[in-house]
């Protein structure tokens, strides 16, 4: 056994060399997804089965729970070809064996110790671009991974701390912006030489055989917690659905639905209902569906600690033939979008019998956005870049207002940053009125961004969703609002064909794209939230007199008073 004081202090210690890994790729990356956004994330893993030992707090967790599933991809390919030695350091993005989509690059390198591997330290984020049809990936009528970008499958980057030069050549020119490839890989390259001194600092300190049984205890605490807590939900099988926009080859709407099942202090979730694979990247691999939900659990137990074994009490149940249980060659460019239905549907399945751990949907959808194009000096500039939108009202207040989606914790670009780095201009960064749903507690609101190319020409792509089918409320809370993208053209102003997904958009000098993102769905039905904090919503903008009327029965007169006669005459209309 350990003490519960050495545990606590291998615990932060560990934890800190995630964390301390994360900055350094940060701060040294090159294109601003990493730099500013976050994307990415590092972790420590187990030498032989290859689960999340540790995880750092600054990256998304989405990469964390994928990433077991990449390590054990490199465990068995070292298996089969018997070279595996200290230095060697793996690289790869195949989506389909433990990936997630092209853009991310994982790089896998085993920590030795008296000649055996201790643990597998683990690197990931999303490069700028990749290849494929579109600059910055993200496809959205890519009907084949070949049209996404290159595909790596696990290779060695170092070969007994040797670099293998060719290796880097090959991605390098396989992308449109080789300079920020070759300064994120560095940074992450070095963000593992770190993790490797700051392990052996610690294993040399505490001893290997102790910092293995505090690993062990920490997961076996976090399974025994997940039970504990599944066992205090009653038994039981709940049921959820929601839909994608559609697949951007064809417009109609893709089924996530979910049956959960709780016996004892076992969960299972069945996702057998969901829709088949379809022909458009919205489709994701089993190790992408299972890291939403390890994601998503995450979000509704939030004092297990993060590991393998908050999996452990609940199975995940997925048909080889569903949209989330892909294999090459189906596009996976778009699985952020359904991996937040995922977490969706759970809330929503949860939410008649555990209220108080459920949150209304956040607006679920990144809204990748692309404008691309040369400068006037013959270079290519490539703003690829994902937007916020309010998060779900919760069991103790409103939902946050313009957050970024709830499967990271990465943040939003600034304006100012994408401004200096390519020719575009922001006319428009603001909240955007009335977007959240109603409730108790007020879904968060959305947000208007509006950009105008400042170059000669650009080429434009969308990727979104919840275009058709807004954020759901939970516990009686209404639906916020719907995804909105415009565009100019000579001609005027025009929308997407399929709502929420769009290629090959031509802007010219001048011209704006007009983005206006969902919010969050409620919490609680409106009609219980205190004319008051109506009232405070209307006078800071978030909601019109008009929808404080529809939506709450709330009187608010011109001078900004609520109306008490009137509104409760409104509110006794609305409950008969």
């Amino acid at each position: 056994m350990i003490d519960p004081v050495t545990l606590a202090v291998l615990k932060g210690r560990l934890e800190q060399i995630a964390d301390e890994m994360d900055a350094v790729l940060f701060r040294s990356a090159f294109n601003p997804i990493i730099a500013e956004a976050h994307d990415a994330s590092h972790g420590l893993y187990h030498a032989d089965s290859g689960e999340t030992l540790v995880q750092g707090k600054s990256g998304l967790p989405i990469f964390v729970g994928a990433m077991s599933f990449a390590v054990m991809a490199v465990i068995e390919k070292a298996g089969r070809d018997g070279d595996l030695v200290d230095g060697d350091v793996y690289i790869f993005n195949d989506p389909y064996d433990g990936g997630t989509h092209l853009s991310d690059f994982r790089l896998v390198r085993p920590l030795y110790r008296d000649g055996e591997v201790f643990c597998y330290l683990a690197s990931v984020g999303h490069w700028h671009d990749v290849g494929g049809n579109v600059p910055g990936n993200y496809n959205p009528v890519a009907t084949e991974s070949f049209q996404e970008g290159m595909l790596i499958p696990p290779v060695k980057l170092f070969r007994g701390g040797e670099l293998q030069q060719d290796v880097v050549d090959i991605l390098q020119a396989n992308s449109r912006l080789p300079g920020s490839l070759y300064g994120d890989l560095n940074g992450q390259i070095n963000a593992l030489e770190l993790g490797i001194r700051r392990m052996n600092d610690l294993l040399d300190e505490y001893g290997d055989g102790l910092v293995s049984l505090a690993l062990a205890e920490l997961r076996n605490r976090a399974a025994k917690l997940m039970a504990a807590n599944i066992s205090d939900l009653p038994d039981g099988t709940y049921s959820a659905e929601d839909f994608l926009d559609n697949d951007g080859i064809r417009d109609e709407p893709l089924k996530i639905a979910l049956d959960l099942t709780i016996k004892g202090d076992q969960m299972v979730l069945d996702f057998s209902r969901s829709s088949d694979a379809c022909a458009g990247p919205v489709n994701i691999a089993l190790s992408t569906a299972v890291a939403s939900v390890y994601v998503a659990t995450k979000h509704l137990f939030t004092e297990v600690p993060a590991n393998a074994g908050v999996l452990e009490p609940i199975e995940v149940i997925i048909p080889d033939t569903s949209l989330l249980n892909v294999r090459a060659p189906k596009p996976v460019g778009g699985y952020t979008e359904t991996i937040l239905r995922i977490i969706d549907v759970l809330f929503c399945a949860l939410a008649d019998v555990a209220p108080e751990r459920v949150n209304g949907c956040a607006y679920g959808t990144i809204n990748a956005l692309s404008l691309a194009g040369h400068r006037k000096n013959g270079s290519r500039w490539v703003m690829f870049s994902f937007f916020g939108g309010g998060h779900g009202g919760h069991p103790e207040g409103d939902g946050l207002n313009h957050g970024n989606a709830p499967i990271s914790t990465a943040t939003i670009p600034p304006a100012e940053i994408l401004e200096s780095a390519y020719p575009v201009m922001f006319t428009q960064w603001a909240l955007r009125p009335d977007s959240g749903g109603a409730g108790r507690h007020r879904g968060g609101l959305g947000a208007i961004y509006e950009i105008e190319l400042l170059e000669e020409q650009a080429d434009v792509f969308l990727f979104g969703e919840r275009g058709k089918y807004p954020p759901p409320g939970v516990v009686g809370g209404k639906p916020a609002a719907l995804n909105r993208f415009t565009f100019q053209q000579d001609d005027g102003d025009h929308t997407p064909p399929m709502k929420s997904k769009m290629v090959g958009i031509k802007l010219r000098k001048g011209q704006r794209v007009h983005l206006e993102t969902p919010g969050g769905g409620g919490y609680g039905h409106p009609l219980e939230r205190q004319p008051e904090a109506v009232c405070r919503d209307v006078s800071l903008g978030f909601v019109s007199r008009e929808q404080a009327l529809s939506d709450y029965g709330v009187v608010v007169d011109e001078t900004g008073i609520v109306d008490e006669a009137e509104t409760e005459k409104c509110r006794k209309a609305a409950r008969q």
